[in-house]
């Protein structure tokens, strides 16, 4: 067995469109489906990927995101809809069963996943997160009243238009506390060219604020619902909206989990990806 390579580009059609991606390792591996972060891309997986073996390690760009198509005017981007689309993209590939390695809203969507259709997945590798981001009932007609107004405020705004690939490099570093490497790693895969420079691939509609959460409760089931083994690895200090030691006691409701912590930033898959690596070993390939 090998290590997975740089990547090589694919594509699949599903409903909403074309999804691009990158195949990792070989055929005949391990099937994983890596799902990436919010405004991340599938290039999130590349440091990850070379020191991972005897995998066949597919990471599409999820809809909305590096150069995969975006949803359909007048729709909305949900976790639910992510996890028909997440299943879109297996069946396309062919995969009856397979396994989920997700990073932060990746490993939001790939718990849902898994909780969903236990027959289909395998094994579940969760880094900075777990579940959905939960909410209070009392947050939810604000929350409502805020995603509507964004999404019917949005209208056509312009896109800014970067010089050169090293601005929206230096606007990552700064925004996400990424090293220039794991940033322009990111950027090249994210942006595109027009007349006067370069944008950002990703649906402006991303950042419309999600409409309705999950509760708490909700939440907590979700994660008691995944039935699969899974392997939950958070970084140290944690994120502020993954505060402790609500996320610990999260990862506790796992009825087949184990939890990893690991002193870094919120992009450590990418960052310290030997380390991460090595907490993930052969579980993938049990």
């Amino acid at each position: 067995m090998t290590a997975a390579g740089p990547g090589q580009p694919f594509e699949v059609e599903i409903g909403i469109g074309t999804v691009r991606g990158l195949r990792f390792g070989r055929a005949g591996g391990r099937r994983v489906l890596a799902l990436h972060g919010w405004l991340d891309n599938a290039a999130s997986f590349v440091p990850l990927a070379a020191h991972l073996d005897g995998l066949d390690l597919v990471a599409p760009d999820l809809p909305g995101h590096g150069r995969s198509a975006h949803m359909p005017v007048g729709t909305d981007y949900t976790f639910v809809g992510a996890v028909h689309q997440v299943l879109d993209i297996a069946d396309a590939l062919g995969w009856e069963r397979f396994a989920l390695l997700g990073h932060s809203m990746g490993a939001g969507i790939a718990s849902l996943v898994a909780a969903a259709i236990p027959e289909r997945i395998e094994r579940l590798v969760a880094i900075e997160a777990l579940g959905a981001l939960p909410e209070p009932e009392s947050g939810t007609v604000p929350r409502l009243r805020e995603a509507v107004a964004a999404s019917r405020g949005q209208g056509t705004r312009a896109l800014r238009v970067f010089p050169d690939v090293e601005a929206p490099v230096r606007a990552r570093m700064r925004v996400n506390g990424l090293s220039e490497p794991v940033a322009r790693l990111l950027v090249e895969r994210g942006v595109r060219a027009v007349d006067g420079g370069l944008v950002w691939c990703s649906d402006p509609r991303l950042t419309i604020p999600t409409a309705v959460r999950m509760t708490p409760g909700q939440v907590d089931a979700l994660i008691a619902g995944i039935e699969c083994p899974a392997r939950v690895i958070y970084a140290d200090p944690p994120q502020p909206y993954l505060p402790e030691p609500d996320r610990t006691r999260r990862a506790g409701l796992l009825p087949d989990g184990e939890l990893t912590v690991i002193s870094g930033g919120h992009h450590l898959h990418m960052e310290q990806p030997a380390e991460v690596a090595s907490v993930i070993g052969d579980f993938l390939l049990r």
